[in-house]
């Protein structure tokens, strides 16, 4: 099994690479997915994400209100480190029970927007990272997910820097790209991948 960690900053087109892979036959591992899973209505990561921040954080429904939690944690660093306390060590022991029960062949693509942040490099096989310029993620996040500048410029000032996700890559995808361009970049990783997959199997 090749275990990869796949990271970049907010609007850098994780998600289109993770499909992308997923196309050619990875495993992944979505810690976005999971950590929405592990806070939903009835879950004990949903009462101690209330318990840490009161009712408000809940919408009619009894679900999270993620925009109105977005705009307490991505505002008051502490506040964000509260919330990370609760969600991470789920995150992370429900991506171990996926990652066990992956084919012992497998290339296992771990999808972790805060992978650089928390420091979880060394766990992996391979770290990608997929780059764009830090104009290229305001422009999307304003653009595409509707963002006023100032949240779009807080999520981003909230996670590691641009050069400090380069400085853990093993490998670099450029999403400043048109998609037939960022196809082809992806195609030729894989095949990176799936010989270093090999050659780790035959040691």
């Amino acid at each position: 099994m090749l275990r990869v960690g796949l990271t970049g900053g907010i609007g850098a087109g994780k998600s289109e690479v993770s499909r992308l892979l997923v196309g050619h036959g990875a495993v992944l591992i979505d810690a976005d997915r999971i950590a929405r899973e592990v806070v939903e209505p009835g879950t004990p990561g949903l009462a101690a994400v209330v318990e840490a921040f009161g009712p408000d954080v809940l919408a009619a429904d009894g679900g999270l209100d993620r925009p109105k939690l977005g705009s307490i944690v991505f505002a008051d660093p502490g506040r964000l480190a509260a919330l990370n306390a609760i969600v991470h060590p789920l995150v992370g022991a429900r991506s171990r029970e996926l990652e066990e029960a992956a084919a012992a062949d497998a290339v296992v693509v771990n999808d972790v927007p805060l992978l650089t942040e928390n420091g979880l490099a060394p766990f992996y096989d391979v770290v990608v990272v997929v780059d764009v310029a830090p104009e290229t993620q305001l422009d999307r996040l304003t653009r595409l997910r509707g963002m006023t500048e100032q949240d779009a410029r807080a999520r981003m000032a909230a996670q590691a820097t641009r050069e400090k996700r380069l400085e853990i890559a093993d490998i670099v995808i450029d999403n400043d790209v048109p998609l037939d361009v960022l196809e082809q970049q992806v195609a030729a990783v894989w095949t990176d991948l799936v010989g270093r997959a090999r050659k780790g199997a035959a040691n």
